[in-house]
């Protein structure tokens, strides 16, 4: 059985981290040209990646990080195909924010 992310379906995904970070290629060039190259995502369509690892999630293993004091954190490799067809591994790093008590998307890159 595979140890899946808990609170997966309830996990949060803030559109900030996509659009502000991740695929925005003034912040962070190489992780944005690696998202717009492998799978097709960039900032005018993070909606679309969001709703991608929602639908995902739930299908691949969560590896526990440890909890250095503000919750316990999670790694989830997630194999995605994107909106131009292609497939690539996606990770994604969790919080299981204890303050908050949520489970918050942290960090996200292609692998």
């Amino acid at each position: 059985m595979v140890n899946k992310l808990p609170k997966a379906d309830q996990a949060l995904i803030p559109i900030e981290k996509l659009v502000k970070y991740a695929l925005n290629p003034m912040k962070d060039p190489d992780k944005a040209r690696s998202f717009e190259l492998a799978l097709g995502y960039n900032m005018f369509n993070a909606e679309k990646l969001i709703e991608n690892i929602k639908a995902n999630l739930h299908k691949f293993a969560a590896e526990d990080k440890g909890d250095k004091g503000y919750g316990t954190l999670y790694e989830v490799v997630l194999e995605l195909t994107g909106e131009n067809g292609k497939t690539a591994n996606v990770l994604t790093a969790w919080i299981d924010d204890i303050s908050k008590n949520e489970m918050r998307l942290i960090t996200i890159h292609v692998d």
